[in-house]
């Protein structure tokens, strides 16, 4: 993780997703992480921090439903 926010930005992501779907955040956390949500959020950081939390979840709930999630 070259970038110092790199790890800020995914934490605000995994709370805003778990706001959203209204999880702890460790159950979020979890999910994300089976649903290569996580996976996701490091491999596509240089264009997902560019934009909206908002926007960031919307495509982490497609991505985790792609690989076989169910929240959203």
């Amino acid at each position: 993780m070259a970038d110092k926010y790199q790890i800020p930005f995914i934490n605000a992501c995994i709370r805003a997703f778990a706001k959203r779907v209204g999880l702890p955040v460790k159950n979020v956390f979890q999910y994300l992480d089976r649903f290569k949500g996580v996976d996701f959020l490091i491999e596509f950081y240089p264009t997902l921090h560019l934009q909206s939390i908002e926007d960031t979840v919307d495509d982490l709930i497609v991505m985790c439903k792609k690989n076989g999630g169910a929240l959203g």
